[in-house]
């Protein structure tokens, strides 16, 4: 098991990431351009969303104006796009996640990570990416599932291995990670490249937002 915030503390740009546990789930995005990083989290009625800090300064919205967090009867559904609507319409992560891919900004092709909490504690985690050995493109789904987890201790994924050009997708399975308090979390991100951070610890949810003055 790896401790998270050092993980973190040693990484210039992981992009978003999801980390779940019992009674826990983080979700924080992350931005290298004007447009990435002009965001803030706001609560809604059943989660999150994402919305522009400046509405004037807003270019392409498509893919960073979500949902990243919403119920799904009493499980808990986040992500990092779209995606969380189609889990929550389809009512099942893989029914979801079979028909969605990877997402189309070519160089990076950056994956789609995706979780679900389930009431009894146990949870879910898949990756859709693109496949590196396939010419043509082929989507990679890769399911994960949890009965649960022992105090203390989360699975990480996040969209991209480190900062780079192209960007390098996440590999591997999820990491088993200690779980920080949530102003641990956000002190470990990146000061430059972090945006914005939503933590729900055994049903208190905090949202931080560096363009709040967080």
């Amino acid at each position: 098991m790896q401790d998270l915030c050092k993980l973190l503390r040693g990484n210039p740009y992981p992009g978003r990431g999801i980390v779940v546990g019992r009674g826990c789930a983080y979700y924080w995005i992350m931005g290298r351009s004007a447009n990435s990083r002009n965001r803030v989290f706001t609560l809604t009625e059943d989660g999150i969303r994402t919305e522009a800090h400046d509405p004037g300064k807003m270019e392409d919205p498509s893919l960073i104006i979500y949902h990243p967090v919403r119920r799904m009867g009493g499980d808990l559904v986040v992500t990092n796009g779209d995606q969380t609507d189609t889990i929550v319409q389809a009512g099942d992560l893989w029914a979801g996640c079979r028909t969605r891919t990877y997402e189309p900004d070519a160089p990076n092709f950056t994956p789609r990570i995706s979780a679900v909490i389930h009431e009894d504690g146990g949870f879910e985690l898949a990756i859709l990416k693109r496949d590196p050995a396939s010419a043509s493109g082929r989507c990679l789904r890769e399911l994960f599932f949890y009965e649960a987890a022992d105090e203390g201790v989360g699975y990480f994924v996040s969209t991209y291995q480190t900062d780079g050009d192209p960007l390098p997708s996440f590999a591997g399975e999820p990491v088993a990670v200690t779980l920080p308090s949530p102003d641990e979390l956000w002190d470990a991100l990146d000061k430059d490249n972090k945006v914005s951070l939503y933590a729900n610890v055994r049903g208190t949810v905090t949202l931080y937002n560096k363009n709040l003055g967080d």
